[in-house]
């Protein structure tokens, strides 16, 4: 899990941005907020509380860095610290623009400035870029004339962060790196977050390599290998379970090392390896072949690796392990049959 430290927010900034298709309008701040002290070490944990994962990105554009807007807005701030106010008009009229999704609600617009994050051990300034979007109901009750009176107030939940980005002062050449979060949207229009406005890509890291081998490992066995080979679904189970084992059991992955152990065979082999430059191409990503694992990408994309058997509609056979203890047949009058060997019964 991911471990952000923040050492205190310097600037803050809000502004209101509705949804354009809808004719809301965006309303612009007219200067920074004052925080005391008690607010801002509340407002520094609403607004990190929600990153925990190891997953990081870069801001990106197809044909040139520069042309990216919100890399633009917060290469200026990083430049000048005491431009964020300016900027933070920039980048609300940008998010603006980019609300035209019939289901995307308006909300505050807030651009912070965080003073030295400590993240994985190193010290960063970074700018936050946040949105929220939904509002809860809170009580009120006080004391009034010997009794209490309770009122009802509508407010945001600083447990429920909606929409959120760090991006860190480092890796600028290459888009910085950025942290995201969008706890609300989660079909198409979810893209206007992290596609439209902020531009990102996923930052090819260990957790990038160890989530997209698994992906492609996954599709192999579960896709392919049914086309090009006979397999049960029993082996298929298998060769799932030994991918995790392997990546379980190793700190670094190198693909000789991984075709070898868990494929064996030299024509499996050969179909993966086939398979892993398509899929690479077809999927538009680069997966290298030596690599450090991420042991949180690992444990997220496990969850993924189903080891069961479904047969007809209602029986299911979960294998983890043991591949041997397990026969598949078919008696004379045609029906299979799984024949399954063990020691204890619990």
């Amino acid at each position: 899990m991911n471990n952000i430290i923040t050492s205190r927010i310097t600037e803050l900034a809000i502004h209101r941005v509705g949804n354009k298709a809808s004719s809301d309008e965006v309303y612009i701040s007219k200067t920074s907020c004052l925080i005391n002290e008690d607010l801002n070490e509340t407002l520094s944990n609403y607004f990190m509380s929600s990153f925990k994962s190891e997953e990081y990105f870069r801001l990106f554009h197809e044909k040139e860095l520069n042309l990216n807007e919100v890399y633009n807005y917060v290469s200026d701030i990083f430049n000048n610290p005491d431009s964020l106010y300016e900027e933070s008009v920039f980048l609300a009229k940008h998010l603006y623009e980019k609300s035209v999704h019939p289901k995307i609600k308006g909300g505050e617009f807030y651009v912070v400035y965080f003073k030295d994050c400590l993240i994985n051990g190193e010290t960063y300034d970074a700018v936050g870029l946040f949105k929220s979007e939904n509002k809860d109901t809170f009580l009120k009750v006080y004391l009034s004339g010997g009794g209490f009176e309770i009122e009802s107030e509508e407010g945001i939940n600083i447990n429920k962060l909606d929409k959120g980005c760090l991006i860190f002062n480092t890796e600028r050449e290459q888009g910085y790196m950025v942290a995201v979060v969008d706890n609300t949207n989660k079909g198409s229009e979810a893209k206007y977050w992290t596609d439209d406005f902020l531009g990102v890509r996923p930052r090819q890291d260990e957790y990038y390599n160890t989530q997209n081998i698994l992906h492609l490992c996954k599709s192999f066995v579960t896709k392919e290998m049914p086309n090009e080979f006979e397999i049960s679904k029993a082996d298929q189970a298998e060769l799932l379970n030994n991918s995790v084992k392997f990546f379980k059991e190793n700190d670094s992955f190198d693909i000789d090392d991984f075709t070898n152990e868990v494929m064996a065979q030299p024509e499996i082999i050969e179909s993966f390896n086939r398979y892993k430059d398509d899929y690479q191409q077809d999927m538009d990503i680069d997966i290298a072949d030596s690599f450090m694992i991420s042991d949180s990408a690992l444990k997220k994309e496990a969850r993924s690796f189903k080891h069961v058997i479904n047969l007809d509609k209602n029986i299911q056979i979960l294998i983890k392990g043991n591949r041997s203890q397990i026969e598949q047949g078919e008696d004379e009058m045609g029906r299979k049959f799984y024949k399954i060997y063990y020691t204890e019964e619990e």
